[in-house]
């Protein structure tokens, strides 16, 4: 590739300069173009080698969401300011702290000064950059809206980061208060309630049958602790290994659906990703078969994947997209009739959006609700187990008691 150094001015009237790195004068025009740089003079210039980056070793790891997020954001706010393409990449990689994504960010940078459009850039990284992302960006490309795309996607992932913490907070509360109360009443069963037995059979005194219960709970676990937690862990790694399978996954997520509050609390948790995911894909311009195919797959569960699949193909067949998701039984009628709306007004797009707001509060409240529900529930339980075995361990304290002062 030929390297030509260029002079232009930006949308807001900024004159630029800089070099860029094409097959052909009129490529690089049509790539700076792109950028939304209107070139008053180009002229080639010696070829120098591609950036540190743009070949060779990638690093593929996957970033957090939240760091993606103030990624997008910053580079929607640099493109809106009329900053060259390039040089956006260039400030963003040498000021990312995570050392990983700031080498795929500067091995973007390379590809892209050398030629290649963002999105075939960042497809060299799927596990930073997804096929939503990398989608949405060859959009905006295409249509010379890159600046909004990227203001869409940061939004986009600042919204489904919020959601994966209100599930993440519905979910470590009860599974921190189980595994603390299971640790408490192990140690208990472990180390104290051995003390009492040998205490209760020097006494000699006459056990009640909480009592026996509970010591006999003792010694199994003082016996047979090593299985227990042979057979935790393996449970565990069955459990993950069935789940890892197709069957697995579907069987188990279809079950997660149906559970009294929980499964409420999923679905519409299911139902905002998937409005949000392709309100956003649509409004970007991406088309109504891909957008469902990428929606589909990031979804999170394998029953609500199977009725977008579905309503995938019924749409290719030529059906609408309101007719197919009723049969699948999955969303709730509102939104179904609410997108079938959509689809007739020609304002599907917007339409998914204020299901996802609607469904977003939702979740909202329904967290709120299951949180203040299952405190006292698991407080209740806690104190109710340590209780009963303290109680089960005194009663024949208070038994001799009664026999001494009698």
């Amino acid at each position: 590739m030929a390297t030509f150094a260029y002079s232009g001015r930006t949308r807001a009237g900024q004159t630029v300069t800089g070099e860029r790195m094409a097959d052909t004068m009129d490529a690089a025009v049509a790539a700076l173009r792109i950028d939304q740089i209107l070139v008053t003079q180009i002229n080639p210039v010696k070829d120098k080698p591609a950036a540190k980056g743009a070949g060779g070793r990638r690093r593929l790891k996957k970033v957090s969401a939240k760091s993606l997020a103030v990624f997008t954001r910053q580079f929607s706010v640099m493109i809106d300011a009329g900053l060259p393409l390039v040089q956006c990449l260039e400030i963003l990689g040498t000021q990312e702290e995570d050392k990983a994504f700031s080498e795929v960010i500067i091995a973007t940078r390379g590809d892209v000064e050398s030629g290649a459009s963002l999105a075939d850039a960042m497809k060299k990284h799927p596990k930073t950059f997804d096929s939503l992302f990398c989608n949405m960006i060859a959009a905006g490309e295409a249509g010379g809206i890159l600046d909004t795309i990227l203001k869409r996607l940061a939004t986009y992932i600042e919204k489904a980061v919020k959601l994966q913490n209100q599930v993440k907070s519905a979910m470590i509360y009860p599974v921190a208060v189980i595994v603390i109360a299971a640790v408490v009443v192990g140690v208990i069963l472990w180390k104290v309630i051995p003390t009492f037995a040998s205490l209760f059979a020097g006494l000699g005194a006459d056990l009640p049958l909480p009592t026996r219960v509970v010591i006999a709970l003792s010694n199994a676990v003082v016996r047979f602790m090593p299985f227990i937690l042979l057979g935790i862990a393996g449970a565990v790694f069955g459990f993950r290994s069935y789940y890892a399978t197709p069957g697995g996954r579907k069987l188990v997520d279809r079950w997660m659906l149906t559970l009294p509050v929980l499964g409420i609390l999923l679905r519409k948790i299911a139902v905002a990703r998937f409005c949000r995911t392709l309100s956003t894909l649509l409004s970007s311009g991406v088309s109504i078969l891909e957008a469902l195919d990428i929606t589909a797959r990031t979804a999170g569960n394998a029953t609500v994947e199977e009725a977008i699949l579905t309503t995938r193909r019924s749409i290719e067949r030529g059906e609408t997209i309101a007719v197919p998701l009723r049969e699948t039984a999955v969303f709730p009628p509102m939104v179904v009739q609410m997108i079938g709306v959509g689809e007739v007004t020609g304002a599907l797009d917007t339409m998914l959006s204020k299901i996802a707001d609607f469904y977003e509060e939702e979740v909202d409240i329904a967290v709120a609700g299951l949180l203040t529900l299952l405190e006292p529930i698991m407080i209740a339980l806690l104190g109710g187990i340590v209780g009963g075995i303290v109680i089960a361990m005194y009663m024949p304290i208070f038994s001799l008691i009664d026999k001494l002062s009698g």
